[in-house]
């Protein structure tokens, strides 16, 4: 018998653009091997399936807060989806990681991504990180 506790409820992509909602599950493997990556210093992420190529700006404004911000980011948590949310916004939904760190656990950064539906699924366009 499986210990309900340990069970983790699906989280469907809802288009409620009344409403900040929680992360689809679909989504939560892609964006943490993002994470993961930032966690190892790769802000290019290249090769992250489902990833575009992120925007030179982006590259370097991502390097840079990280940097500033002096804390180290370690790979997400479970409790991360507890806090982090997905808004649909005309055609796409907007979603905010809240990003750990080694340091201080839950962090002020979060990590901006747009997601996009296309015909093998989804998109990920990385948009930044910052202190909202």
């Amino acid at each position: 018998m499986t210990d309900m506790a340990e069970q983790e409820c699906i989280v469907p992509a809802c288009r409620d653009p009344e409403h900040e909602l929680p992360v689809a599950t679909a989504w939560r493997d892609t964006l943490e091997k993002i994470v993961d990556r930032l966690a190892s210093g790769d802000y290019s992420l290249r090769g992250c399936p489902g990833v575009e190529a992120v925007r030179p700006g982006v590259l370097s404004q991502m390097g840079s807060y990280i940097a500033d911000y002096g804390e180290t980011i370690v790979a997400l948590p479970k409790e991360s989806w507890d806090s982090s949310v997905a808004q649909w916004t005309s055609g796409y939904w907007d979603v905010i990681v809240d990003l750990w760190t080694e340091e201080s656990g839950r962090s002020d950064l979060v990590l901006k991504v747009r997601v996009l539906e296309d015909s093998d699924g989804y998109t990920f366009q990385v948009n930044g990180v910052y202190v909202p």
